[in-house]
């Protein structure tokens, strides 16, 4: 299937033969089976696996809580040893909030959007099929060290100095450095494919302001990721440079701070709250409206909520931060700012609560789990307003108390909402009803049991029981309490238990559902269950906020063809580029199709990983530059490539394929990836700047180790290529190529000239980096300059090659725009390195 033709049957004609043109999409769209299977990147797919091994991670974080509750269930116990409980507590931390609530979260929203807003897939399949290979084999390397008997054992958050060399010299805190590292890829991945999508693939008509909820909140979710988590990344390769070189970052002798860590992870740790919190309301958002009968109350304040949660949850991070001595100015601003995010928190539960009023709820079993939340996670919220507060925080930080607050806002504000979405989307997901019986005794085992267990916990720590403690002493009075508590942690074990159960047999003995089951107004309710590869057969005009309820005929009408891109004879993905504010179609997407290298670059980033651990550092240089050539491999078939569209003709009528335009998705995802990458960088100027200030031990020179004019030289060149960049890009948008190859070869010799002139300024340095912070942060910003000069000259010279083959060019001028996103980024980045760095020091001294 090869051959356009998209002159076929007439719209009007096609209700009288569907089947040929499903035939069609299926031979296109379907999955392989056997061991192809591996090369699947079909959302659909992609989002069942990460669900199914958050679900699997989830089991295990369980275990280990009920280990935990065993061991405190009576005071003097010797269940586990010490060491042994410090690397439980710690993992179960880890493995809920690293290996299942975001990539939980992240698995439904790969699952569910492009069904909600009208899309065949996610706009880059590719990088979804990466970020799920990441996942599972980081995962596992991580949860592999419990049987070793290695696991980290300092706490999920692997506060400094406690998780250096010095206290934690085992593997320990570097299978947690590495395997967050290597799974937080997976998380940034999906928030850019997420980003992307959600902005540029929606189906016709759908504006911003017809979009629906769920989608605002994933927006939301997913921009927080790739703002978010680079600190963390940032932090964790500091610790791991500090652990195996010595580089001394954290240490205070040699000028670090253990503070910094705090900063770093914080800066991450808190919006990770609310990234966790916000799909979470998406889908109360999504279901009552749904069970109350009636569109939801204030849309518009809803959207308010979302976005302003978002920016006030990055003014957050220091509220984790209260006792470990900052300004009294700063405890104030950041007290005011953890009470302020209640606000929007409260918009969306007075709207939730005025729609139920306003509408005519129906109490099945999806709406049990929603006011479980809205109980859960009000008491929850009140808390928070109290930790809030710098007096009482003082008083709890470190007890029982802020253990039992973190869980009523993270299970009460995720789980429950989860498995209502869960129970709600079923259907969809299997064709079948979930089982009212089985499902209510699920939620009330487990509401009863959360209640016994966290509510009781909230005594304990008034009491004054300390967290991450083994083992207690029979007159401290804690006795009863943390007896009650681990009773109410295994019966909610047992009403998960019972949830478990309900989904595991409603796929063979569930009820058959009927076509849209709830009533929803939602589009992805007009696909088939289980959903085909392709979604949809054609994609419709949306001019409403729920079409389904608007036209009930809508499944109909889509299954046969009646709306946009009905044809499939030409062989290729496709689905419709929108615009981003209006909805209004711009091009045609074409999307890859199946494809080993996604999984064979992230083998090679796992040996990667496990050559660190293992301290096998050539081994680790050579699954580097075989990931990288994997990863150039899988960019070199895009575009005009056989593989990809070699043939760009469309209808009549149609707007072009992407990659014959100058806009495509390709730049989206390129600049959401450098906003993920200027966060990193802005977290690494912040800790130049603030051991700058901060750190007691910190020791600068009295003249910069670093030439000046070497880096002039370096930034010069990088400059001019960037200049010469710009100028092909301007030609290619009045269709003139004339000597596109040359000038690519050209801008690539700049940038690996800007490399040499670097590598020479670092070498000649003569850092020491072992002994003080200052000579070592300098290596770790000239290596990220080095890292990102590398890669825009070798992307540039491949973009050379492609215009010789054919692929790059007036016809198809779309790659160098994408890789001159990243020029712009190095050259500006560098230029501040030059600045903070080398000038700087020279004009205020040290």
């Amino acid at each position: 299937m090869t051959t356009i033709n998209r002159e076929v049957t007439p719209p009007g004609d096609l209700p009288e033969n569907p089947k040929r043109l499903h035939n069609d999409l299926h031979e296109i769209w379907g999955n392989p089976r056997g061991l192809k299977a591996l090369t699947i990147v079909n959302h659909t797919t992609l989002g069942l696996r990460f669900m199914i091994t958050g679900m699997v991670f989830f089991l295990i974080g369980g275990l280990l809580a009920m280990l935990v509750r065993t061991q405190l269930a009576l005071s003097d116990q010797d269940f586990m040893t010490p060491d042994i409980y410090n690397q439980v507590t710690t993992m179960h931390g880890t493995v809920m909030m690293f290996l299942f609530a975001i990539p939980m979260l992240e698995g439904l929203a790969i699952y569910m959007i492009p069904k909600m807003i009208g899309a065949r897939d996610l706009v880059c399949p590719r990088l979804t099929s990466l970020g799920y290979w990441c996942y599972l084999f980081g995962g596992i390397i991580l949860t592999f060290s419990l049987v070793l008997e290695m696991a980290p054992d300092s706490g999920w958050f692997m506060y400094t100095p406690l998780s250096s060399s010095e206290y934690s010299p085992g593997l320990g805190s570097d299978f947690w450095l590495l395997g967050i590292t290597f799974v937080e890829i997976s998380a940034l991945s999906a928030g850019v494919e997420l980003v992307v999508s959600i902005l540029r693939t929606r189906t016709q008509g759908m504006a911003l302001h017809k979009m629906p909820l769920f989608a605002w909140y994933i927006l939301a979710m997913a921009l927080m990721i790739v703002v978010g988590f680079p600190p963390l990344i940032l932090g964790s390769i500091l610790l791991e440079l500090e652990r195996a070189a010595g580089m001394p970052f954290f240490d205070v002798a040699g000028g670090g701070d253990p503070i910094l860590w705090q900063h770093l992870f914080w800066l991450f740790g808190h919006p990770e709250v609310y990234i966790i919190f916000l799909p979470a309301a998406g889908i109360v958002s999504t279901l009552i409206p749904v069970f109350a009968g009636r569109p939801i109350v204030g849309y518009g304040w809803v959207v308010f909520a979302i976005v302003t949660t978002g920016f006030i949850s990055f003014g957050l991070w220091v509220h984790h931060m209260f006792t470990v001595g900052i300004p009294q100015l700063a405890q104030a601003f950041f007290s005011a700012a953890s009470m302020l995010v209640a606000v929007p928190t409260a918009i969306q539960v007075f709207v939730w609560l005025a729609t139920l009023w306003l509408g005519k709820p129906k109490m099945k079993l999806p709406m049990l789990w929603i006011l479980g939340f809205l109980i859960i996670f009000v008491c929850g919220g009140l808390t928070g307003v109290m930790l809030a507060l710098v007096p009482f925080n003082w008083q709890v930080h470190d007890t029982h108390f802020v253990v039992a607050h973190m869980h009523y806002v993270l299970v009460g504000g995720m789980f429950f909402p989860l498995i209502a979405g869960l129970y709600y989307w079923l259907p969809l997901f299997s064709g079948r009803m979930p089982s009212e019986t089985l499902g209510k005794w699920g939620f009330w085992l487990t509401f009863i049991g959360f209640n016994t267990t966290f509510l009781i916990m909230h005594w304990t720590g008034l009491l004054g029981m300390p967290r991450r403690v083994y083992s207690y002493d029979a007159g401290m009075g804690w006795d009863i309490f943390n007896l009650i508590s681990s009773v109410g942690g295994f019966i909610m074990s047992a009403g998960i238990a019972m949830v478990l159960l309900d989904f595991a047999l409603h796929f063979r003995f569930g009820k058959p559902a009927k076509p849209n089951p709830w009533n929803a107004d939602g589009l992805e309710w007009a696909n088939s269950m289980p959903p085909s590869a392709y979604n949809f057969v054609s994609l419709p005009k949306i001019e409403t906020r729920h079409p389904l309820w608007d036209d009930p005929d809508l499944p109909r009408t889509m299954a046969e063809g009646q709306h946009s891109l009905a044809v499939a004879t030409h062989g290729r993905r496709e689905t419709w580029g929108t615009d981003p504010l209006t909805g209004k179609v711009r091009e045609i997407i074409h999307l890859p199709g199946n494809s080993w290298w996604p999984l064979f670059a992230a083998m090679a980033l796992a040996v990667v990983c496990l050559s660190l651990l293992t301290r096998l550092y050539p081994l680790a240089v050579i699954a580097v530059v075989i990931a990288g050539l994997f990863l150039l491999r899988w960019s070199w078939e895009n575009g005009a490539h056989p593989k990809a569209a070699p043939d760009a003709r469309v209808a009549p009528g149609d707007p072009p394929l992407h990659s014959r335009t100058m806009d495509g998705p390709g730049l989206w995802a390129m600049s959401i990836t450098m906003l993920a990458n200027g966060s990193f960088f802005l977290s690494y100027l912040f800790g130049w700047f603030y051991l700058w200030t901060v750190s007691p031990e910190w020791r600068m020179p009295e003249v910069s180790p670093l030439s000046l004019m070497g880096l002039l030289l370096a930034g010069g060149s990088l400059t001019v290529g960037a200049g010469i960049l710009e100028k092909l890009i301007s030609g290619l948008r009045q269709q003139r190529d004339a000597g596109l190859s040359l000038g690519m070869f050209s801008t690539s010799a700049l940038g690996f000239l800007q490399v040499g002139i670097t590598l020479w300024v670092l070498l000649s340095a003569d850092l020491a980096v072992t002994e003080n912070s200052h000579d070592a942060i300098i290596m770790v910003g000239l290596a990220y300059a080095l890292f990102h000069g590398g890669l825009g000259a070798v992307l540039t010279l491949l973009q050379g090659l492609r215009v010789g083959y054919g692929y790059v060019g007036a016809h198809a001028p779309f790659e160098p725009a994408v890789v001159a996103q990243l020029w712009r980024y190095n050259v500006a980045t560098f230029w501040i390195i030059v600045g903070a760095l080398a000038v700087l020091p020279r004009v205020i001294g040290s």
